[in-house]
Order: C-alpha cells, then sequence, then structure tokens
C-alpha cells in the first residue's frame, strides 16, 4: 500500500522562531511528526508512540514550503519519503504495532 499526503508549511511557523535565526529550518522532529500524522491518515486511526527504525534528513526545509508525504507499507514497517518539488528532504521507516 502507498499513501501520499500533502502538507504547506507556513512561513510563520512557530518552530522557526529560534531554528535559527537569521536562516529558518523547519527541525527534523517536525518532519518525523509529519510522516506520523501521514501514517495515522493510511491506517485510519491515530498511530500510538511507534518506533523510528531510521531517520535521514538530507536537505533543509524553509519556511513557505510545500511538502509530499510519501508512505509505503511494508508489514509492520513503513518507509517515508518527503520530498520538496523534486528534492527529497528526509527518508526513513517507522514501525508500528499493527493492533
Amino acid at each position: 500500500m502507498i499513501h501520499e499526503s500533502s502538507v504547506s508549511i507556513p512561513a510563520d511557523h512557530p518552530s522557526f522562531a529560534g531554528h535559527f535565526p537569521g536562516r529558518p529550518i523547519l527541525p527534523g522532529v517536525v518532519l518525523l511528526g509529519l510522516a506520523t500524522r501521514a501514517l495515522g491518515e493510511a491506517l485510519g486511526r491515530d498511530v500510538p508512540p511507534c518506533d523510528i527504525a531510521s531517520a535521514k534528513f538530507l536537505r533543509p526545509v524553509g519556511p513557505a514550503t510545500e511538502l509530499l508525504i510519501r508512505l509505503t507499507e511494508a508489514g509492520t514497517n513503513w518507509r517515508f519519503d518527503i520530498f520538496a518539488g523534486e528534492d527529497c528532504v528526509a527518508t526513513g521507516s517507522l514501525r508500528v504495532d499493527p493492533a
């Protein structure tokens, strides 16, 4: 199963305020949160805390960016790839209880 969702990161997102002054970058924890939220959409339920089997942050994400989150199911693991345009900005794998 493949699931895709889009999200727009507004220029005034609160995480930009201190991360980093003069060159705002979306924190990796926010990207992981977006991947987890997309996983909940794919499963049709709230996702309990899950294991981050792997995560790589490949490019910085700035304000006013449109992101595409693509999830690919592999048993209890879900691979995530997050794109800004054609650029993959983050990739990894989430492990969730199949309940």
